[in-house]
């Protein structure tokens, strides 16, 4: 019996903490892009809530490698820093302090290059702003004191595009971009940290043009409807 050949999508993995976790909510800008490129690629949700860059260095390796045919990735989404740029002082478990937070972008960018998943097909996006009074009740909620200032995710948000430029990778700033022109960046946010229906859309308008320019290239994946032949369709349709 002959083996039939598969069809293999081209991944386009997103890569992040919780707010790319939550991106494939109804609403989120996961699933605004998984609806773009439908018949194109796949998107792969791979948010892991809590995890600060550290953590992502570690897993990272097991999420993408050899066996997961990373020459089939048509592009990567790196998002860490919302919870690296914790204060120490107040959430010693998921800080991370900047240079180090620097050290692992660059080991995560290094560890995709060495597994020929170039740095073209890389996205960086940095933490989005905080907004304090917000979140200081969420904290307050949870039993806890303010652990974020939006002075110093700014620090690490810098420091993302910085590690960008100096790797050759594109970069989305949200932390700039949310906050330019005195907008009120408070509406992007749905809790002082994650992102509102506002928020996923203003995301997913930023990212959808750097990531359209990894896939234009990639063909409709079948044929369209209309173009097969319905008296043979098995001419179209049937892998050899």
């Amino acid at each position: 019996m002959s083996r039939l050949s598969s069809v293999l999508w081209p991944r386009v993995v997103l890569f992040g903490d919780s707010i790319t976790q939550f991106s494939f909510e109804p609403g989120g800008w996961g699933a605004f892009i998984a609806n773009n490129l439908a018949r194109k690629c796949d998107v792969l949700n791979r948010g892991l809530s809590g995890y600060n860059s550290k953590w992502a260095k570690i897993v990272l390796p097991q999420l993408i490698n050899q066996s997961t045919d990373p020459q089939n990735i048509a592009a990567v989404t790196i998002f860490f820093g919302a919870n690296d740029s914790a204060i120490k002082e107040a959430n010693p478990k998921q800080h991370i302090p900047q240079d180090e937070y620097v050290q692992n972008l660059k080991s995560m960018i290094e560890y995709l290059k060495g597994i020929s998943i170039t740095e073209d097909k890389v996205i960086l996006i940095t933490p989005p702003p905080i907004e304090e009074a917000a979140w200081e009740k969420e904290c307050i909620l949870k039993g806890c004191q303010l652990n974020r200032l939006n002075s110093v995710t700014g620090k690490y948000a810098r420091a993302c595009v910085e590690v960008a430029t100096e790797c050759g990778t594109d970069v989305l700033d949200l932390w700039t971009l949310m906050q330019a022109d005195n907008q009120d960046f408070r509406t992007y946010l749905s809790d002082g940290l994650h992102l509102s229906q506002k928020g996923n859309d203003f995301l997913a308008s930023h990212l959808w043009p750097l990531l359209e320019k990894k896939v234009s290239g990639l063909p409709f994946i079948l044929p369209y409807w209309a173009d097969i032949d319905h008296l043979n369709p098995e001419a179209m349709l049937k892998a050899s």
